[in-house]
């Protein structure tokens, strides 16, 4: 309700505050303050009271809200379509289905082929009215040909994301602990297909609340706590013949050729949707025709899916094997045509003939997959019968870094003046569509040694990388491509990915591996005044965070010539600014508030609000207004430019100078609203920060057993990290504050 969001920003309270102030709790509040739920007449009254206002000219708003509901909100379903011919498993639906209500968790396991995702999927159609915040689907890649199975950090990062948690934490711990924690807030049903054993699903599990999970395998997952297992058996042949008979698409009269064919499938829905299929597309042959030819195949899936290859021509036959090698979880039309080196018009026939064939799904128009039996087999088949497997494989690569190239330039970036034409919503669903892909396509250039590919596909994906900090991928591939780019002799793109790997690790607080990659990027590129003063100011900021100011201050002077030289006046602001934070620290407060107004006044937008923070932090002791007038400019730019890593910044800052001025109390609250816009970020570096600051308002205000909880908490990070500043830092305040001081 837009009166109460109103209450709420006229407050200027966080979410938490506001919910502590009034008795209500946060996650309700949140609801109410979305209209997502129209809120009972007595919580808008405890609100209004809360922050002194009078409820009843609420009354009447009130009243036609409740009587209107809440504002629908989009729900949502990343569930594959179900099957139109769904047959049989009544009993087993029903088990799962009961096992859902009562246990919130059931683990669907039985042979390849056998129809655990079917049924997974299925049941989850038929359950999506009971779970308002919809589906989750995540392929585990357990048994997918050609591929890892997905470890828990990266399935959580996944996960995470279908719930718009962009920056996850870095470790799996933290992940786990966020996602049972976002999940706790929902009633969604999450359905985990193809996992490899208990220890890769045991982290993702939502934990309590009314949120649901199906996992489906092949292995009985019994050490699965909490998870009952439902195994499935292959069809029995009523359900088998009636299956078979709706593929085919006829009534079937011929009982012992049935019967045969059933016996070929062994049952299983995916062999005898093939066979009906086949039989289909043969309308001159006869049940007893079909099982004749199957009989003539000794293994159970090279006859079924061998004659299904029957059907096809020569072109069609080398386009399936083809698709055996492709790296990846679906693709697209274009990707195919890369493949097979064919022109898209006629290639759409030969996927609509692969498709009527059950040998590759259609997921969405133009977006199809192969299940990893099938995947297998004409991965079999490539190895036999298809000598020119590898080049196919090379043009995809070259088509995915190609593709991805033209999407990035579409994207606004800090490392070129104006981006390509184009829309940048779009670019960027491209990648967040494509991003497995993407890695499955470099991790197969390495195998290929397509340097090349591997060199710049990083660069080419650098500005998703920029705002999906901490995806776990980003240090392994820019170490590769590094590696790949020295192997090419270019010292210049060699420098440039090590920098982008410094800047990663520096975000993840891995402070010395930073630096150590920036110093081997300075020794790379040192001809590039354009890479050397950003390195330079990379490197301060690293300096800085390791506790040698002098050095930093070196480091940021040194940014700001080469700046100024290439005529970078947003990179001579940042370095303006960080000098004068050091500075600051250094106790030199006049000569740091100098140093800040250069910075604010060389810059222009969101570029101004490293020097307005600087500039706040620098005037808190002396001058009140200005202090906070700077501050919450920098606020306001962050939260415009939907930056929220600065937004989270401006509040902890906030509070530093709020205490600095004597309001403990308040300060509190914008180091609270750092930390919950800070949770879903994987910003390391940011969070040691902000704990010593926290730590400090908190003892300040006389709450000695919080900041002791910081302060370990402090510790532990450093610890972790490796960084015996922080350490020192952490210890002595600890013992300040167990002293009385």
């Amino acid at each position: 309700m837009a009166q109460l969001a109103r209450i709420k920003e006229l407050s200027g309270l966080s979410l938490r505050a506001l919910a502590r102030e009034s008795g209500l709790s946060s996650s309700s509040l949140s609801r109410y303050l979305t209209g997502r739920l129209v809120p009972p007449w007595d919580a808008v009254v405890a609100l209004c009271r809360a922050v002194g206002r009078d409820p009843r000219p609420l009354r009447a708003v009130w009243a036609e809200a409740a009587q209107a509901g809440p504002a629908p909100v989009p729900r949502r379903n990343d569930l594959p379509a179900d099957l139109f011919d769904f047959t049989g498993r009544e009993a087993e639906s029903g088990l799962v289905e009961e096992l859902l209500r009562t246990a919130g968790a059931v683990a669907i396991d039985g042979m390849a082929g056998v129809g655990k995702t079917s049924l997974a999927v299925h049941v989850a159609h038929r359950l999506a009215p009971s779970y308002p915040d919809g589906g989750l689907y995540l392929d585990l890649h357990g048994f997918t040909p050609g591929q890892e199975p997905l470890e828990p950090l990266v399935a959580l990062g996944r996960l995470l994301s279908a719930l718009d948690v962009t920056h996850p934490p870095a470790g799996a711990v933290e992940r786990a602990a966020l996602w049972r924690s976002e999940m706790s807030r929902r009633r969604a049903l999450v359905v985990l297909d193809n996992a490899v054993d208990a220890e890769q699903v045991r982290p993702l599990l939502p934990g309590a609340g009314k949120s649901t999970v199906l996992v489906t395998s092949r292995h009985r997952l019994v050490s699965l706590d909490g998870v009952p297992p439902v195994s499935l058996a292959p069809l029995a042949d009523g359900d088998a013949a009636t299956l078979f008979g709706r593929a085919a698409g006829l009534t079937l009269a011929e009982k012992e050729a049935v019967g045969q064919v059933l016996r070929q499938c062994g049952g299983l829905p995916l062999a005898l949707r093939m066979a009906g299929a086949r039989l289909r597309h043969r309308p001159g042959w006869t049940v007893a025709v079909l099982a004749e030819r199957l009989r003539d195949t000794a293994s159970r899936f090279d006859s079924v899916f061998g004659m299904s290859l029957q059907q096809l021509d020569a072109v069609q036959r080398r386009v399936f094997r083809l698709l055996g090698v492709l790296p990846g979880a679906d693709f697209d039309a274009a990707v195919a045509g890369a493949l097979a080196d064919m022109p898209p018009d006629r290639l759409g026939s030969v996927l609509e003939e692969l498709v009527d064939a059950h040998l590759i799904q259609e997921l969405s128009p133009g977006r199809y997959r192969m299940h990893d039996l099938i995947r297998q087999y004409a991965a079999d088949l490539a190895a036999d019968e298809e000598p020119q497997a590898d080049a196919a494989l090379r043009r995809v690569l070259s088509h995915y870094l190609a593709q991805a190239v033209v999407h990035e330039r579409t994207l606004p970036s800090p490392y070129r003046k104006e981006p390509s034409p184009g829309d940048p919503a779009e670019a960027m669903a491209w990648f967040d569509l494509e991003y497995v892909n993407l890695i499955a396509c470099f991790d197969a250039a390495v195998r290929l040694g397509m340097d090349e590919v591997v060199a710049e596909l990083p660069q080419a994906m650098r500005v998703w990388f920029f705002r999906h900090r901490g995806t776990d991928d980003q240090a392994r591939l820019l170490e590769r491509a590094a590696e790949a780019a020295a192997r090419l002799g270019r010292d210049q793109q060699r420098a440039s990915l090590l920098a982008d790997l410094g800047y990663a690790r520096a975000a993840a607080g891995r402070l010395t591996e930073a630096l150590s990659a920036y110093e081997l990027a300075e020794r790379s590129g040192s001809d590039d005044d354009d890479l050397a003063a950003g390195l330079a100011l990379r490197i301060g900021l690293v300096r800085r965070d390791l506790g040698d100011l002098e050095a930093a201050q070196r480091h940021f002077r040194r940014a700001r010539e080469l700046f100024e030289k290439i005529g970078r006046r947003a990179g001579q602001s940042q370095a303006l600014a960080f000098d004068g934070w050091v500075t600051l620290h250094l106790g030199r407060h006049s000569e740091a508030v100098e140093l800040a107004r250069a910075s604010v006044a060389l810059a222009d937008g969101p570029a101004r609000i490293t020097g307005l923070v600087t500039l706040g932090v620098a005037l808190a002791p002396s001058d009140a207004p200005e202090s906070l007038r700077a501050l919450h400019d920098a606020l306001r730019l962050s939260e415009q430019n939907n930056l929220q890593h600065n937004q989270a910044w401006c509040h902890n800052y906030l509070g530093v100078a709020l205490r600095v001025m004597g309001s403990p109390e308040k300060a509190l609250e914008h180091h609270r609203r750092a930390f919950e816009l800070l949770e879903p970020l994987a910003e390391v570096q940011m969070e040691i920060d902000f704990l010593h600051s926290y730590a400090e308002t908190c003892r300040v205000a006389g709450r000695r057993d919080e900041a002791l909880a910081l302060l370990d908490r402090t510790i532990e990070l450093a610890r972790e990290l490796r960084r015996p500043h922080d350490e020192q830092l952490a210890s002595a305040a600890r013992e300040a504050v167990r002293g009385g001081r």
